[in-house]
């Protein structure tokens, strides 16, 4: 047979096989449509196409991973708002453990008016603007909570405190808010964060409370401007810090290690992706000890931050027990842009190899997410952790929130001023400040390590 007929056959063996898959893919595809006909055709009532389209998109990722999904067009912006680091409403992240349940705030956002109004992690939001909002879909909740900047809006909330329901009622004014990523222990009177514990300014304390595009940035500039060259510890602080821009993680390690894997993305099959080293130079002395804080809420990005520098022994690692999110979403737009599809598209290894993800109802006893170094975890009750968001808040806003304590020192006096010891079965100390269990942990380790270096 000549050549030119065997190339024939393979070109056309290949279209056919081409053709084949995208009808099959069609035939599918064609199901999805003929049902949609079907219901705008004979369902009793009139039903909107795009919300049959929108409920279809939002059923294909419903099978896959709880964090997969599809971002409709009315929640992208939002969505964009929070990666960017900037937003425009009341300023809380939402969510919405079961389907016809209250949203529940997650946690009011450094800066926020939902922060300086009093509004609590576990708050469950019943009503907005008099309107009950009970058992509203997340996206509706959202929709209603944002708005023009300068205008109000009154939240119903319900609160669980010592086994009693208390309602309440907020009023909030909308503002535009940069969302500010990275914060220090207290303001100055000038209302400028202060980047060192009030009690131990040679310990350098450094919160950060997301992982977005400036995270990396405001986080560089705290270390060459605002901290100095005077510190002899530092402390950063990834409690309640759900994650972000991997990317923006990376990065952060970067100013931290100069040598070694900071963690390994893994596609479908276990196929590496890509990699990342670090580089040489750092932000951070090498000879200044560093601690990292984390809890269950320490997620995806804190968790590749905090298992970096655990793994290459820049660290120690001080607290609870991570979230054990080891998965990695892009966000795939669709309609132009107008709205997208976020899927979990890999999974990220630490640096000793391992994937630090947890599936659902993995036991305890089994290895996942980050833990704490040998002998430091420290567990804080659910008081104390209230006590401890409260105390952000006044953080936050000195002139608003801080009243006095009897002796007449600020009531955001920090927990580091207490005597070191164990968690309390109290969440404050007889002059009624915050006490920080795992902050105090922190606070002994760094000055025993200090006289060890003297020594």
């Amino acid at each position: 047979m000549p050549p030119r007929n065997i190339h024939i056959i393979i070109v056309a063996i290949f279209i056919c096989s081409v053709c084949f898959v995208t009808a099959k893919r069609a035939k599918r595809a064609m199901l999805v449509g003929d049902a949609i006909e079907l219901i705008d055709r004979y369902y009793v009532d009139p039903v909107e196409s795009a919300s049959l389209v929108e409920a279809a998109m939002t059923g294909l990722t419903a099978s896959l991973d709880q964090h997969s999904e599809f971002i409709p067009a009315d929640m992208y912006s939002a969505f964009n708002d929070v990666i960017q680091q900037e937003f425009a409403g009341v300023g809380i992240l939402v969510e919405q453990p079961e389907a016809g349940k209250p949203v529940r705030v997650i946690t009011p956002l450094v800066g926020s008016p939902a922060l300086m109004a009093g509004l609590m992690p576990a708050d469950q939001i019943v009503s907005i603007g008099g309107e009950d909002v009970s058992k509203m879909e997340i996206r509706d909740v959202s929709n209603r909570l944002r708005g023009p900047v300068n205008t109000d809006v009154v939240i119903g909330v319900r609160r669980e405190v010592d086994d009693k329901t208390e309602k309440l009622e907020i009023r909030l004014t909308r503002k535009s808010i940069a969302l500010e990523s990275v914060v220090g222990d207290h303001r100055d009177p000038d209302d400028h964060w202060v980047f060192r514990l009030r009690k131990y300014p040679e310990i350098a304390y450094v919160r950060v409370t997301s992982f977005g595009e400036k995270t990396e940035g405001e986080l560089r500039q705290v270390f060459l401007e605002e901290l100095g060259s005077d510190y002899e510890a530092l402390i950063l602080d990834v409690r309640g810090n759900s994650g972000g821009l991997l990317v923006s993680a990376v990065n952060i390690c970067d100013q931290l290690i100069d040598t070694g894997r900071i963690v390994t993305i893994k596609t479908r099959g276990g196929k590496i992706d890509s990699k990342f080293d670090a580089t040489p130079g750092t932000l951070v002395p090498k000879e200044i000890p560093v601690v990292i804080l984390i809890d269950g809420n320490s997620a995806s990005a804190s968790e590749i931050l905090a298992a970096c520098l655990q793994d290459h022994g820049r660290a120690t690692v001080i607290g609870t027990r991570s979230f054990g999110k080891g998965t990695v979403q892009n966000v795939l737009p669709l309609e132009s842009g107008r709205s997208a599809l976020k899927l979990t598209t890999a999974r990220y290894y630490r640096p000793n190899g391992k994937n630090i993800h947890r599936i659902d109802n993995a036991p305890e006893d089994e290895e996942w997410g980050v833990s704490p170094d040998e002998g430091m975890a420290i567990t804080m009750t659910e008081e104390a952790y209230r006590e401890l968001v409260q105390k952000w808040q006044r953080a936050s806003f000195p002139v608003s929130s801080q009243k006095g304590d009897a002796e007449g020192e600020p009531a955001s006096e920090a927990s580091e001023t207490l005597p070191l010891k164990p968690p309390a079965a109290s969440s404050k100390d007889a002059q009624g400040r915050t006490i920080d269990p795992q902050l105090n942990k922190a606070i002994e380790f760094l000055k025993q390590k200090r006289i060890e270096q003297v020594a």
